[in-house]
């Protein structure tokens, strides 16, 4: 497989002070989605922003490359072959949506003609061709997100970084954007994406990286991470109805806050047999694990600025 981005003991720090990566190293390969994954201060948009050549100084590496580029000295050459869709929608909300995308064909030097007709490609793509003369200030939220993706495909990239591309929209939304990044990489785009919804890690990336506090902690497949690092099972209950005094089997693990108790085990029966020293069976659950049990396995509750 094509090595599309290679990093190797990538470091970046703000003023040579707070540190912001510590030798991050990762391959991304072409045609897979490549997730990254972590609480807010993990470092997911600093490492995002050095890929695609926005973040340059105070940066140290052994090895940084995109299609061969160095971002920090080659990031047009890497534009040129990128769509980027950032956290938040930058749409000029004076124009509409066919003039927000034409403007924007023009920064890649597009002819007239083959502009207008990719920018009704993607309109229809995108479900938004309806809207070809209505501003930006008339859509909803769903639709500006929508256009926001569609403007960054205007170049036919070969990589597509999307930062938080769901945040904010309601499932039927959030699930008719899965199907277009499905289908862009069943086209052979590349795909480097990061997400605080797991669900949308685990439905649309080959690998994921955890990070955290700046550090890649762990990275694989979704599916195998979860089988290979956490248990089977957990119960979840009502904090409520935990005796401190409980005594539970080593082969469990607990994992208590204020308001549930989780307990987890790779013996389904033994989950089961603990639920009956519970009165209350409404207010427990046992269930497999997921994406989310093992991400806070792994980063913790703590709430970080």
């Amino acid at each position: 497989m094509t090595e599309v981005i290679r990093i190797r003991n990538l470091s970046k720090s703000y003023n040579n002070r707070v540190v912001a990566l510590k030798k991050i190293s990762l391959s991304v390969f072409g045609g897979e989605c490549y997730g990254l994954l972590g609480p807010n201060g993990a470092g997911k948009t600093t490492l995002m922003k050095i890929i695609y050549g926005k973040a340059k100084y105070f940066t140290s590496f052994d090895e940084l490359s995109v299609f061969g580029y160095n971002p920090l000295k080659e990031d047009l050459k890497i534009k040129c072959l990128t769509g980027i869709i950032p956290q938040e929608d930058n749409l000029d909300e004076e124009l509409s949506v066919f003039e927000n995308l034409y403007i924007y064909s023009k920064y890649f030097g597009m002819p007239k003609k083959e502009s207008e007709k990719r920018i009704e490609e993607l309109l229809e793509f995108m479900d938004l061709k309806e809207k070809w003369n209505v501003k930006i200030r008339q859509l909803s939220g769903g639709m500006k997100r929508r256009l926001t993706i569609a403007r960054a495909l205007i170049n036919k990239p070969q990589l597509l970084i999307l930062d938080e591309p769901t945040t904010g929209l309601d499932p039927q939304v959030r699930h008719h954007i899965w199907d277009k990044i499905r289908k862009l990489k069943s086209e052979g785009v590349t795909i480097l994406l990061t997400t605080h919804y797991m669900e949308e890690a685990y439905q649309l990336c080959d690998r994921i990286s955890i990070m955290n506090l700046g550090e890649k902690i762990i990275e694989g497949n979704p599916l195998e991470l979860i089988k290979n690092n956490i248990e089977k099972y957990v119960l979840e209950v009502s904090s409520k109805l935990v005796n401190r005094n409980l005594k539970i089997p080593e082969s469990i693990r607990k994992e208590e806050t204020e308001e549930i108790t989780k307990f987890f085990s790779e013996d389904y029966q033994s989950l089961k047999r603990l639920a009956t020293k519970f009165d209350n069976s409404d207010n427990l659950v046992i269930r497999q694990t997921n994406l989310e049990d093992l991400f806070l396995k792994l980063t913790g509750r703590k709430l970080y600025d």
